[in-house]
């Protein structure tokens, strides 16, 4: 019997996870993986989202040794093309059908008829939840042991489907439900080596956060509108705009709606990750995410910070060579570059680059969060925990990446 400790006492401070990776490391591979994606035109970006993976992957440890990425570039590409093929080629052409049917007075057929394709989208998009994750644990292998799953996902796409409906039917107050049943769906389904992954997330832990996410917006709605109240009724009487105090009053609660509604939303999600994770099991492996609050705050205001550095990174370039001057005393019709066409090519090169590389940097900094606040409890045996024998898909996540939410 091979018996491993998963982690030392929780008051240790020890965790089975680690990430020893840096961003010195990091960033020749991202410019040259943003180099070679624009020399191929954005064919490479299939290879270049492997050799990051393998990158991350290969700086993560779990107990006393590393996971290691064996998907391919070959692999999301053809995942790519399948999806084009199968859908987006067929969706074009539907376009046109629609066209003509608008044109012989069927509107009410035409609205049907795009009242379904969109729930057709929402089916896919839970297919591409569903076997992104099948994808991702199969290609991670620890010790020579893989994840993966023999469901092909079609059952939890109908499952996505009418859960995020019903969810929403109810004044989207079943939220915390649908994404704590749907967590513990996709995740019953999968395995590692020959274990089942088990989760038993209960949204209930979730309803009274969410019911705070949920009512803010109306309550800041409300008084918004009450504190707009004055403001007309002090135009109206004296027929001046109001005072300044009024106004900066108003613009205040105006930028409160903007920054605690997002903020709001961000504490029932760092609970749901609390709740979700902590619910799931692997044998006797048990796990927890610990991130609060505040720790998803300064990851967003660090990505924050990386958009606003890529900004200056273009700009400044841009007002020495005195390209910013095509952009002023524009005349209606008139266009930037209309007599500049080598100013247009070095605008777009320099706006560009900079800007691209923010997407593997915050990627590299999420999976890095990710690893740091994850913990987990409990003994292996590895005489228990061996390979896997579920189908091993053959293709990426196309399908995924359709709805631009491939991420890591």
């Amino acid at each position: 019997m091979d018996d491993h400790a998963v982690t030392h006492d929780q008051g240790a401070g020890e965790s089975a996870f680690a990430f020893d990776g840096s961003w010195r490391e990091f960033a020749p591979i991202a410019i040259t993986n943003l180099l070679l994606t624009i020399v191929t035109l954005g064919i490479y970006r299939f290879w270049a989202t492997t050799r990051e993976r393998r990158y991350l992957w290969s700086r993560t440890r779990f107990i006393d040794d590393r996971f290691e990425w064996t998907g391919t570039g070959l692999e999301l590409f053809i995942g790519f093309v399948l999806v084009l093929l199968l859908v987006f080629v067929p969706l074009f052409v539907l376009q046109f059908v629609a066209q003509g049917m608008i044109l012989r007075g069927h509107v009410v057929a035409v609205g049907i008829l795009f009242f379904l394709l969109y729930m057709f989208f929402f089916y896919l998009f839970g297919i591409a939840r569903f076997r992104a994750l099948r994808y991702r644990l199969s290609r991670s292998w620890w010790r020579g042991i893989r994840g993966g799953s023999d469901d092909q996902g079609w059952r939890y796409g109908w499952s996505f489907l009418w859960k995020t409906v019903v969810s929403y039917l109810a004044l989207a107050l079943m939220i915390p439900w649908s994404m704590a049943s749907l967590w513990n769906e996709r995740w019953n389904a999968m395995s590692f080596g020959a274990q089942p992954f088990e989760s038993d997330a209960r949204w209930g832990n979730l309803f009274l956060r969410y019911l705070l996410c949920w009512a803010l917006p109306w309550v800041m709605a409300v008084g918004l509108m009450f504190a707009m109240i004055p403001v007309v009724m002090i135009a109206a009487g004296s027929g001046e705009p109001p005072g300044p105090g009024i106004m900066i009053a108003i613009f205040a609660l105006v930028l409160a709606f903007y920054v605690l509604i997002p903020l709001a939303a961000l504490v029932y999600y760092a609970a749901f990750m609390r709740e979700a994770v902590g619910a799931l099991r692997l044998g006797t492996i048990e796990f927890a995410f610990t991130a609060r609050t505040k720790h998803w705050l300064l990851l967003f205001l660090g990505n924050f910070g990386l958009w606003l550095l890529a900004l200056a990174v273009a700009i400044i370039p841009l007002m020495a060579l005195g390209l910013l001057a095509n952009f002023t005393n524009l005349q209606p019709g008139e266009t930037p570059f209309s007599e500049n066409s080598l100013g247009f090519v070095v605008t777009l090169v320099v706006l560009v680059i900079p800007f691209a590389l923010v997407g593997p940097f915050i990627r590299y900094r999420t999976w890095r969060f990710g690893v740091t606040w994850l913990e987990a409890y409990g003994e292996i045996d590895a005489d228990v925990l061996t390979q896997s024998t579920t189908r091993t898909p053959t293709q990426g996540e196309g399908l995924l990446d359709a709805f631009d939410v491939g991420a890591i």
